[in-house]
């Protein structure tokens, strides 16, 4: 059992596995619209996987919002692992989501990343690598977390 926890918490700690690496490549079709990491190649990107159920996730749309506000220029792309296309939906109207958004029933992507636990969120630089992973919900338009992307932005 402990061989397990260990295992599977490797990825969740202060300096988790996947940071500095290549982020996974992934390609999400969901009936209406395409994503993929390619075309983000060149651009600040934070991934967030989210769900409609998931509280926290909720709780953190609202400054993810303010964030893309504040810095037009960070590409944000939310990926939602709703089963229920309907549900997805009347979330992104009653929340008035204006950031790109696109639904993976399947979590597949968010497998590929070594996610267990939503919301979870990871800062890509311009090159492809992760920089950082946010585990849980986060208040987006804190300072600290407004000055690391400031900086990513600022590089090259």
């Amino acid at each position: 059992m402990a061989a397990i926890l260990l295992a599977t918490g490797c990825d969740r700690g202060a300096a988790p596995r996947a940071v500095g690496r290549p982020a996974p490549a992934f390609t999400i079709h969901d009936g209406a619209q395409t994503a993929s990491l390619a075309q983000y190649r060149g651009h600040v990107l934070l991934l967030n996987f989210w769900a409609s159920w998931c509280a926290p996730c909720v709780d953190e749309i609202p400054s993810l919002m303010a964030l893309h506000r504040q810095l037009p220029r960070l590409d944000i792309l939310a990926v939602s692992i709703d089963d229920d296309p309907g549900a997805y939906e009347r979330f992104l109207a009653q929340y008035r989501v204006d950031f790109p958004t696109i639904r993976d029933p399947s979590a597949s992507v968010m497998h590929r990343y070594g996610t267990a636990q939503i919301p979870e969120t990871y800062l890509i630089d311009r090159q492809g690598h992760i920089v950082r992973k946010y585990i849980s919900a986060q208040d987006w338009t804190s300072p600290e977390i407004e000055q690391t992307l400031r900086g990513m932005l600022s590089q090259p």
